[in-house]
């Protein structure tokens, strides 16, 4: 696989040539859109697949992997163009491998009920685990109803492993100490939980729970690793898969209430892993930056496995960016949310070349409207590359992407590209 960097003069034609690729595959690997134009310091994914096949009359995908020896399911990861269906037609070109990888991750990604069935589609070729976002709890320690059937019909056909994600989420939107606390030291209301878990673990088809408590008051954190360990044993039977969501951290004793109750170590046995959110560096609220700089994600991890056998853990990902009016103005200025396929659309609509930062290793650029001069910052395939090159490094698990909901071909594309990815069924 190569990252080419869109240099000024380039065509997609050119490039194809230089790399010696077919041009659809190449438009289709980056799910580029007509008329195809670029901007200077764009990334794109340049495949070199080791086989590919011409699709004959009569064939099928099933007939397909079992003439290539591989999978239908490899046959989807290697050709997203197919968008997780098995719709195939005469002449077509596809895929067939990638050669050697260099390993094997296990690949979360969080995702809302709401999400696009396309979308999902795409996606779920991609991903070990599915975390449904979110289950809340009401005061009696009941489980909040969602119609989640959808997503875990769909991920079991993928082979991937629906989990329930539980959170303190209140009726505002935002995550309640206050609910950590009551459920934290009320051992009647656990029971209840549990046993609602339980239940709707077994009966709406899920694989296990992935649990995120934040801003827990920091005198709770026995209490919240004691409660994580009891999810598991009551689950372990039905051999449920418990994931515990950690705040990004860099050393056990770091002020704020955020991080104060992630007691790393305890946490990380109580479950049986742990998805760290290396992200929001750069947030709405924040002045521009990386939303996930890959100097400050390097120091969580080196921290993470001081205190977390590294084959528990996944590093997080972020699958967005932020687009910054300024001059900023802290406690007042907000940045808008946008995709990273939006924000590089975006730079060709304005003619703005996108710069890389080598630090930080994710891409950025500036551009004026409306006599206001924007900064935005998002990730691309070379972001997604030393993020991988980094879990890698240190021997984790794999990853886990906040959040699936807007489709991001060049995240799929190098992930599949590099690593064959984790499948329980």
């Amino acid at each position: 696989m190569v990252i080419h960097i869109v240099q000024p003069g380039d065509s997609l034609y050119r490039i194809a040539r230089m790399h010696g690729v077919p041009l659809p595959l190449l438009i289709g690997q980056n799910e580029l859109a007509e008329p195809y134009r670029l901007t200077p310091g764009q990334a794109l994914v340049v495949p070199q697949p080791t086989a590919v096949y011409t699709v004959h009359r009569g064939d099928t995908l099933r007939s397909i992997a079992a003439q290539a020896g591989t999978t239908v399911l490899h046959l989807l990861q290697n050709n997203p163009q197919l968008g997780g269906s098995d719709r195939i037609w005469p002449g077509q070109t596809l895929v067939l491998s990638y050669g050697r990888k260099l390993g094997t991750f296990a690949v979360n990604g969080y995702a809302y009920p709401n999400i696009d069935p396309r979308v999902l589609r795409k996606t779920l070729p991609y991903l070990t685990y599915l975390s449904v976002f979110s289950f809340g709890f009401d005061s009696r320690g009941q489980l909040m109803p969602q119609d989640t059937a959808l997503l875990t019909r769909m991920a079991r056909q993928y082979g991937a492993r629906p989990l329930l994600v539980l959170t303190t989420l209140g009726e505002d939107g935002r995550f309640s100490g206050e609910r950590a606390h009551i459920l934290l030291q009320s051992p009647a209301m656990q029971q209840t939980l549990l046993d609602s878990l339980a239940q709707t673990i077994e009966t709406q088809g899920f694989a296990g729970v992935d649990i995120d408590f934040e801003y827990i008051p920091p005198a709770d954190a026995a209490a919240y690793a004691d409660f994580v360990a009891a999810v598991r044993a009551r689950l372990a039977p039905s051999g449920a898969t418990v994931l515990v969501a950690l705040a990004p951290k860099t050393a056990a004793d770091q002020p704020g209430l955020l991080y104060e109750a992630h007691d790393y170590r305890a946490l990380g046995a109580a479950a049986d892993g742990a998805l760290l959110m290396t992200y929001e560096w750069g947030y709405a609220y924040s002045a521009p930056m990386a939303v996930a700089p890959l100097d400050k994600v390097a120091q969580v991890v080196r921290y993470a496995v001081s205190e977390v056998a590294p084959e528990k853990l996944l590093l997080g990902m972020p699958n967005y960016g932020y687009d910054w009016t300024l001059p900023y103005v802290r406690d007042q200025s907000r940045a808008r949310t946008l995709g990273n396929v939006q924000a590089v659309e975006q730079a060709i609509q304005v003619g703005a070349p996108i710069r890389f930062d080598e630090q930080a290793q994710s891409p950025h650029y500036n551009y004026w409207r409306d006599r206001a001069e924007h900064e935005v910052w998002f990730e691309d395939a070379r972001s997604v590359r030393a993020k991988l090159a980094l879990a890698g490094e240190y021997r984790l698990h794999g990853v886990s992407v906040w959040n699936i909901m807007r489709y991001f071909p060049q995240l799929w594309s190098v992930l599949n590209q590099l690593y064959d990815i984790e499948k329980q069924g």
